[in-house]
């Protein structure tokens, strides 16, 4: 494979301070396939089958309001991002970002967030996977529940999951030339799958045969309609599902990473990141309002209120829905959790990268692939950890791993709100240049980082409560508080021992604080 052109030095540029080429290949990916990879990490089928219960168990048929809420801080944060990757166009983002701001350990922290909830949702993702592999099998083979039963087995769910990891890993080493090809077909599967799905259930409103046909109303639409639950009040209600929201929206981030990869760096991933959660946001109201519709929330067979339905929502829909073509829909999540399974590992590989380029991890992760121009090192990483923590939280307790799915909300509101008060505090000298600079670096970034800080601490207030997620706890705490406590620790912890390690930068010598000359002088 020849090296593209334009691509810098494998060994980066000199480190001075200044951001830096880190030996990606430059020019690879356009708008329409970063939009493209930034719904596939998303995952909108996976994401809908794992979330959209837990979230009607807490806010009923305000799932819409709570989604477009959930939008609200979303988009708020993207168009920051937007505006520090026209300045700071790195494939760090918010380590990058944010160590230019407010200096070395708040940087390192925000891409520890970063890092920490990928390996989070790589492991769920994994296991969605393999339970509509075999769900898919058991379909088309005609052995209702025989087949799909296995996914549940540990040895042969841990096995599979391994090889979904090995497949993803594999393609995410190679160029993202090979990425883009591959999602291209399985983004536009499964959103033409949803699409059907959605048809389907209000054809069976319509017609009378839904299984607890509910008449749309705007009360589904008013957040203020939320109810309380029996281990919360209304507020608090309305908080856990906006911890959930905020999961089902994340992932358009990964479009900014790639920007050293990118056409026109400087604007394209933001205006990506923008079409990626407008898009995401429409396809989202478009099935919860159609699944509400035809099923309720009510705890019968089919309701959405039934516990086992929230595990799971179009494991056991699809067929009601569907009939025949369900096996459309088990096809779609399996793709949906394979291409983000693959293209997820493209945010955490290039922060870690950008972390060993700058010093602020052992040298080995600034290893860029000499034949496809990938970190390759890095991504193996990943992979490894990944699959290290979904197969002992598998064996520990399914209850664990789907916990680990509240605590990356948390993990999610950690480092996006980082990243954003980093644009409020790196532009503080352009608030006022413009009405736009107003907007876009002050008012909406600002507003943007606090409704995540405070979603942050009500929730890490919340889930000390012992009946918190799944209601598993250790020591009357609850498992999400302290998983999310864990995975925080554990990071400050790797960055003191970096820090006696490679000090250089957390003196600043190799990526220093808001530098504006300087990163003009790189940028040219």
């Amino acid at each position: 494979m020849s090296r593209p052109q334009n691509t810098e030095p494998l060994t980066g540029e000199p480190l001075t301070g200044a951001l830096s080429k880190k030996g990606l290949s430059a020019g690879t990916v356009g708008l329409i396939g970063a939009v493209v990879i930034g719904i596939s990490c998303i995952a909108p089928a996976y994401t809908l089958t794992a979330a959209l219960g837990p979230t009607v168990s807490e806010v009923g048929f305000q799932v819409p309001a709570i989604i477009l809420i959930g939008f609200i801080p979303m988009l708020l944060v993207a168009l920051g991002y937007r505006e520090l990757n026209r300045a700071m166009p790195d494939s760090g983002t918010s380590f990058t970002w944010a160590a230019r701001a407010f200096g070395p350990w708040v940087g390192w922290l925000a891409g520890w967030g970063l890092i920490a909830a990928t390996i989070l949702v790589l492991s769920n993702l994994a296991g969605i996977a393999v339970e509509f592999l075999f769900l898919l099998i058991d379909q088309l083979a005609g052995s209702p529940g025989t087949i799909a039963e296995l996914a549940f087995n540990p040895f042969i769910n841990v096995a599979v999951c391994l090889m979904f990891m090995a497949g993803a890993t594999y393609i995410s080493y190679r160029d993202l030339q090979t990425t883009q090809k591959l999602q291209y077909v399985l983004v536009g599967f499964q959103v033409l799958v949803l699409i059907l799905f959605a048809v389907a259930a209000f054809v069976h409103v319509a017609n009378g045969t839904a299984f607890d046909a509910s008449p749309v109303e705007a009360s589904w639409f008013n957040p203020f309609a939320v109810q309380p639950t029996d281990t919360l009040d209304a507020f608090g209600a309305m908080v856990a599902g906006l911890s959930l929201s905020i999961f089902i929206f994340w992932g358009w981030d990964v479009t900014l990473t790639m920007n050293e990869e990118t056409k026109d760096p400087e604007k394209t991933p933001g205006r990506a990141a923008t079409i990626t959660v407008i898009t995401i946001v429409l396809l989202y109201l478009l099935i919860s309002v159609s699944l509400l519709a035809y099923a309720g929330t009510s705890a019968g067979d089919l309701g959405l209120g039934n516990e086992d339905i929230q595990s799971n929502v179009f494991f056991y829909l699809s067929g009601p829905i569907l009939g025949p073509l369900a096996f459309l829909v088990s096809l779609a999540v399996l793709t949906s959790s394979a291409s983000s399974l693959q293209s997820t590992f493209v945010g955490p590989a290039r922060t870690l990268l950008a972390m060993g380029h700058y010093k602020a991890l052992p040298p080995a992760f600034a290893r860029v692939s000499p034949r496809f121009f990938t970190p390759g090192y890095a991504t193996i990483v990943s992979a490894v950890v990944a699959s290290v923590f979904y197969a002992v939280m598998r064996f520990v307790s399914e209850d664990v791993l789907w916990d680990t799915i509240t605590t990356l909300g948390m993990m999610i509101c950690f480092y996006y709100g980082i990243t954003a008060f980093a644009c409020v505090w790196y532009f503080r000298k352009q608030w006022m240049d413009s009405a736009r600079s107003f907007f876009f670096t002050l008012l909406f970034p600002l507003v943007g980082g606090i409704i995540l800080l405070l979603l942050f601490g009500k929730t890490l207030y919340d889930s000390m409560d012992p009946d918190y997620g799944s209601g598993s706890n250790i020591g009357g705490l609850g498992l999400v508080f302290i998983l999310g406590v864990v995975v925080i620790g554990l990071g400050v912890v790797i960055m003191v021992w970096q820090a006696i390690k490679r000090p250089a930068f957390f003196r600043g010598e190799t990526l220093g604080m808001d530098a504006p000359a300087s990163l003009r002088r790189a940028r040219r």
